[in-house]
């Protein structure tokens, strides 16, 4: 777990001594160039990780070219070392700049009389086929190397002409009568003919070239019934078929026809993976044949190994639309009960089968099926995939083997499933995990609480009877201080902290304490508060973070931890909040400020530049904007107190004839509350722009974490709404658009609670809009000041992208031209355009794309006027700015893309280019990076020197016109 989600602060190295990259490649350079074949090899195989260090296409042209010219002079071992670098770095082939002096370098070996030499070269081709896919010269090599009598040859031949037939059209047209000559030619070897085979996959450019490869692979099946050539040929098959997409369904049914009728067990595991293959890429292409055909040869194969693979197939179509398609009656035809289906048949026939891995494929089919399908007969598979379930989870907890392990984890998570989309089923779900938690192995009891964990938070009902068992086993778990029992130590409390979900007693927070005080380590107890933090423990969690204080080595880490007791400390100081009670909300409200302030300063401490904790910074300073924002609408609400009834207060208004006047005894009152609370209500809209903000920056971030950011901000324009139907302007509010939040699917205790406030105060502002007109302002102070208290009881939850970045994606830009001092600007001509061209790196993580992936990239480029140098013109307003965007998409984590911008007006210009990433679903994320040139506009040599002439020329005339005028005016 350490491991896998990396703390904020874990990544700051400091000391390490960086080059630039200039100074790397001359590193390098001076390595190839060595005399000693050793360094040379040394040398060439650094060279992937510069690519990744410096990933711009200036540097990976001037490496790839070095590459190339070691590549030429030097000997076979070296060529090989270039080749796998090359072949490690295919997604930096594009960025090569001069790609024809590179293929130049490489292809002079091509003619060398050394066979192996001419292999590298092809391998070395067919790695660059990517970005050289229509180069006539190596198609004509690889065509000359096939006729080879040199084996290594032949086969680096037949790798090129597989990656050229992938990337050109031409070259699979050109290239697949050859093929198909010497696969049916008696001269080829067998060997041959099975490495030859797999290049038709990729002859799927037209529907003419992908039917006439097809009808070659259909007479080498039936020509050569061998079982390496039939296996072959059937995978060639497969993959050509899902490639062009258009004869699946054939596919399909020739899989069946094998896996039915050969008697090969080989063949069959082959067509079992194929069709597993097609089930997970085209799932809608099965027809109700396919499957009723798998299911009979599934329940009339005798071994264990093809039927769990065929169950392993149907399982992975029975979460798709397939298994609707297969439950729904044939048009004219008598409609028959589930049970009489041979897929129930086969999945009840194997939930208790004595292979572990048979009975998970059965009951995850019995589980998929009461999930999906709705129908009344099928309700009866609701208890056999329970009690298949049970079963299972009985027989994997007692095991610690891997096997075991991995089938509990499908039966867990097949658990989950089943109680979410059958609430009613939850109680003997958790009965029998809770029955069982206790003799399980500790491998097993830490999935389980995950589990359990995961059933509390979808139903909450069920929490609070899992305690005591929780609780027994906590106690019990002993002394140990193996990795396994710190884990379940995590994972238990957990459980506890989501069951215990509005505060936890004295007597859990004791038994936790003692536990991580006798078998613990630090680490153990910094996670467990950090799930405490995430529940809404804040008591628990100030506590076990308070002990952690004097157990870190570094600074940042102290200080890191004391900005988490601190935050801790604030929101225990809300958690004694009172309903109706103003003047204690204002206490509790200034303690909880005092404590955030002092977390806020040891947070900025805690931050480093590889680390800057700019979310955590972020997020904490909203809460603390917040809570001043609550205190000051409660000061108002309080000022408004003293006004009069408001029947005294409406009569004022009316004789005034100011109907803001009713909220005070004297009119100048009346008015600045009623700007007080304007001035609230923007407020409170400023800060839901920046959660919005702060949501839209948060690319990396889980869903749970943004889920929480979007409350914070719906809180927010939830008072803002309920200051203006209330006080500022009844008549117009409208409640529809707030209403429908409420509907939502829930994810958490935090999230549920929010939602229950959020309702609660609608209705309470809109019975108050319906009843009274106008609201009464005692009314209004109370109900604004209750919504306040119900906002801050619930406790704030820290979410895990607060302390885990489990997913990291940056962009790195390059623009050019660029000055050699950042603070010196690029001189440009007024009459003509700068060609801006803006390049840029995708930067991903240990884990890229976990929670959304970046479909493109978009570019603002904006410029502004600094400095303005010589005579005012008047220049249309077009001219004067630049704006433009261009959206991008990333190929190989790369991009690029040229703005063509205009400086009329003379001085100097501060050009930003600024960008935001789209994800696949078109949200757009402000991410950055913000870069700033600056540029100075100069006046062209031609145009200056026609200005001074007609200056010279012009210049007395202006004197005497100046004189005569003086002298008329006079007059």
């Amino acid at each position: 777990m350490a491991a896998s989600g990396k703390s904020f602060l874990a990544d700051a190295g400091y000391g390490e001594q960086e080059l630039d990259a200039n100074s790397a490649l001359m590193e390098l350079d001076k390595g190839l160039r060595s005399g000693k074949l050793g360094e040379q090899c040394e040398a060439v195989v650094r060279f992937p990780r510069l690519f990744q260090k410096y990933p711009f296409p200036i540097l990976i042209n001037s490496a790839f070219l070095k590459l190339a010219d070691v590549f030429r002079v030097g000997n076979n071992f070296l060529r090989l070392c270039v080749l796998k670098v090359t072949q490690q770095s295919e997604k930096h082939l594009e960025k090569i700049l001069n790609v024809d002096e590179f293929v130049k370098r490489v292809f002079s070996v091509i003619h060398s009389n050394d066979p192996v030499a001419r292999a590298i070269t092809l391998r070395m081709l067919g790695s660059m086929a990517s970005i050289i896919p229509e180069r006539k010269n190596a198609h004509h090599s690889i065509r000359q190397s096939l006729d080879s009598h040199d084996n290594v040859e032949v086969e680096a031949a037949i790798f090129a002409a597989a990656n050229f037939s992938a990337q050109s059209k031409d070259f699979a047209v050109g290239i697949c009568n050859k093929i198909s000559e010497m696969i049916q030619g008696l001269a080829t070897p067998v060997d041959l003919k099975l490495k030859l085979i797999p290049i038709l996959q990729h002859m799927h450019h037209d529907a003419s070239l992908a039917s006439s490869s097809r009808q070659l692979l259909q007479q080498l099946v039936t020509s050569y019934p061998s079982t390496k050539m039939v296996i072959v040929t059937l995978h060639t098959f497969t993959l050509l078929a899902a490639s062009s997409l258009v004869d699946i369904p054939k596919q399909i049914q020739l899989l069946l026809q094998y896996l039915k009728n050969d008697p090969r067990k080989a063949v069959k595991r082959l067509a079992i993976q194929d069709l597993r293959l097609l089930a997970n890429k085209t799932p809608h292409t099965w027809s109700r044949e396919n499957i009723q055909a798998l299911c009979e040869s599934a329940l009339n194969t005798p071994y264990d190994s093809l039927k769990m693979g065929m169950l392993s197939v149907l399982s992975t179509l029975s979460g798709t639309i397939a298994i609707k398609q297969y439950f729904s009656s044939a048009p004219g035809a008598a409609a028959t009960t589930a049970r009489s289906f041979d897929l129930v048949k086969l999945a009840q026939e194997c939930c208790y089968h004595n292979n572990r891995g048979i009975a998970a494929h059965g009951v995850r089919i019995l589980t998929n099926i009461s999930a999906s399908c709705q129908e009344k007969d099928l309700l009866p598979l609701e208890q056999d995939a329970v009690f298949g379930l049970e079963a299972l989870l009985v027989l994997c907890s007692q095991d610690d083997s891997p096997g075991a392990q991995a089938t509990l984890k499908i039966t867990l998570t097949c658990m989950v499933k089943l109680v979410k989309c059958r609430p009613h089923l939850s109680q003997s779900v958790v009965e029998s995990l809770l029955a069982q938690l206790h003799s399980a192995q500790d491998n097993a009891r830490i999935l389980m609480c995950h589990c359990l964990a995961a059933i509390a938070m979808q139903l909450p009902v069920l929490a609070d009877g899992m305690l005591g068992d929780l609780m027994d086993l906590y106690k019990l778990i002993g002394q140990s201080a193996t990795d396994k029992k710190q884990e379940l130590l995590v994972s238990l409390a957990t459980v506890i902290f989501v069951s215990s979900q509005k505060a936890l007693s004295t007597e859990i927070k004791t038994v936790i304490k003692q536990q991580l005080e006798n078998a613990s380590n630090g680490w153990t107890a910094y996670r467990i508060a950090r799930q405490a933090s995430r529940m809404g423990n804040h008591d628990m969690a100030r506590e076990l973070y308070q002990s952690l204080l004097t157990q870190v080595a570094s600074e940042h880490f102290y200080f890191w931890l004391n900005s988490l007791k601190e935050f801790s400390q604030a929101e225990q100081c809300l958690a004694g909040l009172q309903e109706e009670s103003s003047s204690s909300a204002l206490s509790c409200i200034a303690e909880a400020l005092k404590s955030y302030h002092k977390g806020i300063a040891s947070l900025t401490a805690a931050s480093t530049p590889l680390n800057p904790l700019s979310f955590q910074c972020g997020f904490v300073k909203l809460r603390i904007d917040l809570l001043q924002a609550f205190s000051q609408l409660i000061c108002t609400c309080n000022s408004l107190k003293t006004s009069p009834p408001p029947a005294i207060a409406t009569t004022i208004a009316m004789t005034s004839g100011n109907d803001l006047q009713r909220c005070g005894r004297i009119s100048n009152q009346a008015l600045t509350l009623s700007l007080q609370m304007k001035h609230s209500m923007e407020e409170f809209r400023n800060l839901a722009t920046r959660y919005g903000d702060l949501y839209q920056s948060s690319f990396d971030a889980d869903s749970a974490t943004l889920r929480n950011v979007e409350l914070q901000q719906q809180s927010c324009l939830l008072i803002s709404h309920a200051i203006e139907a209330l006080i500022l302007d009844p008549e117009s509010a409208s409640f529809q658009e707030y209403s429908s939040n409420g509907t939502a699917h829930v994810e958490s205790e935090y999230e549920r609670r929010m939602m229950s406030v959020f309702n609660h105060v609608l209705e309470e502002v809109e019975s108050l809009n319906r009843k009274y007109a106008p609201v009464s302002y005692l009314a209004s102070n109370t109900c604004l000041c209750n919504a306040v208290i119900a906002l801050l009881k619930v406790p704030l939850s820290f979410q895990r992208y607060f302390f885990q970045k489990l997913q990291s994606t940056s962009i790195k830009l390059a623009l050019s031209p660029s000055p050699r001092n950042p603070a010196e600007p690029i001189a440009v001509q007024n009459n003509q355009q700068l060609a801006l061209k803006v390049e840029g790196v995708v930067q991903h993580g240990s884990k890229p794309g976990l929670f959304r992936k970046i479909q493109s990239v978009c570019l603002n480029v904006s410029s502004v006027l600094q400095s303005k140098s010589g005579q005012d013109y008047k220049i249309p307003l077009d001219n004067m700015t630049n704006e433009m965007e261009q959206r991008v998409e990333p190929h190989n984590d790369y991009f690029s893309t040229q703005f063509l911008l205009n400086f009329v007006i003379l001085g100097t210009h501060n050009i930003t280019v600024e960008s935001s990433v789209i994800d696949s679903n078109g949200i757009v994320w402000k991410t950055g990076p913000k870069t700033t040139i600056f540029v100075k506009s100069l006046e062209d040599p031609y145009s200056q020197q026609v200005r001074l002439q007609q200056q010279q020329q012009q210049g007395p005339a202006p004197a005497q016109q100046q004189q005569q005028r003086t002298a008329y005016s006079r007059f």
